[in-house]
């Protein structure tokens, strides 16, 4: 991906009110992953750790940004949507939001790319984390993103 992938997908998360109401970040934009991060203090809940509201919505965004930037990298025009999702929460998080999503292997993108060229649409699965400073998880995300080829 180009060096300016990550102020791209910054630019693309800042343009959405809710997202920019979490302090949203884009710490890392490339070919491997994307992470986003958030202040704690922005997505606080009432017993004082992270928002369960705000973690979905980090993990979400991460895997989101993730298939969105490689197609763009690709130079593949097409709308990306969540279709649907799993959620675990494993632990409390007392700390900054820090969501971690792997872009797409070239076999899976390849996959998505026939898919796009044959129907105008397909789907694909991806999994995203935030994990504590031990690195365990706290919060887990499968999701099925739809692209749908911009006409």
């Amino acid at each position: 991906m180009p060096d300016d992938a990550a102020s791209r997908l910054q630019s693309l998360l800042d343009a959405m009110p809710p997202v920019a109401a979490l302090g949203v970040r884009v710490t890392r934009c490339d070919a491997e992953r994307v992470v986003l991060e958030a202040p704690l203090a922005l997505n606080v809940n009432d017993k004082a750790c992270a928002f369960g509201g705000s973690l979905a919505s980090l993990l979400t965004l991460a895997g989101w940004g993730a298939l969105e930037s490689a197609l763009h990298a690709r130079g593949v025009k097409a709308e990306v949507y969540v279709a649907d999702s799993t959620l675990k929460y494993h632990a409390p998080l007392y700390a900054d939001l820090v969501a971690v999503a792997d872009v797409p292997d070239a076999e899976a993108l390849d996959a998505l790319m026939t898919k796009l060229a044959q129907r105008g649409r397909g789907g694909i699965v991806l999994e995203a984390a935030v994990r504590d400073a031990e690195g365990q998880p706290v919060t887990t995300f499968t999701a099925r993103y739809a692209a749908v080829a911009s006409r």
